[in-house]
């Protein structure tokens, strides 16, 4: 898979997820979140996401981070080296990933309160124009 993340995607949804994988509510950025995530061939990455109108979403108003991303035992690894959040900077995240096509399933998982929180994130590659295909 290595090899065909590279390039930049646009974020096509975001949801908090129950255990059997459906969607929660509208997720931390809202019901259309907006965003954009680019890996380069060598090895960096980039990630910012926001909501978009007139959102109610309780979450943040900016989510976004770079550093550093590789394929580690079938999973995604991403090396936070800056970041909205002062808490991820140094931290590594690993994050299940599926690749169909022109469309990137992202999947992760952290402890909050002691409980799981499961996150989706889907991306869409973006054409050459910067427009999502």
């Amino acid at each position: 898979m290595t090899q065909h993340i590279v390039g930049v995607w646009h974020l096509d949804a975001f949801h908090d997820v129950d255990e059997a994988g459906r969607p929660v509510g509208e997720g931390p950025l809202g019901p259309a979140p907006s965003g954009m995530l680019i890996y380069t061939p060598d090895g960096h990455v980039s990630v910012s996401m926001m909501p978009t109108g007139h959102s109610a979403a309780p979450g943040p108003s900016y989510m976004g981070y770079a550093g550093e991303w590789w394929e580690q035992d079938g999973k995604l690894v991403h090396r936070i080296h800056i970041s909205s959040r002062r808490d991820w900077i140094g931290v590594e995240q690993s994050r299940d990933a599926e690749l169909d096509g022109d469309v990137l399933t992202v999947r992760a998982t952290r402890e909050v309160d002691d409980r799981p929180q499961r996150r989706v994130l889907v991306w869409r590659r973006a054409d050459r124009s910067g427009g999502a295909r």
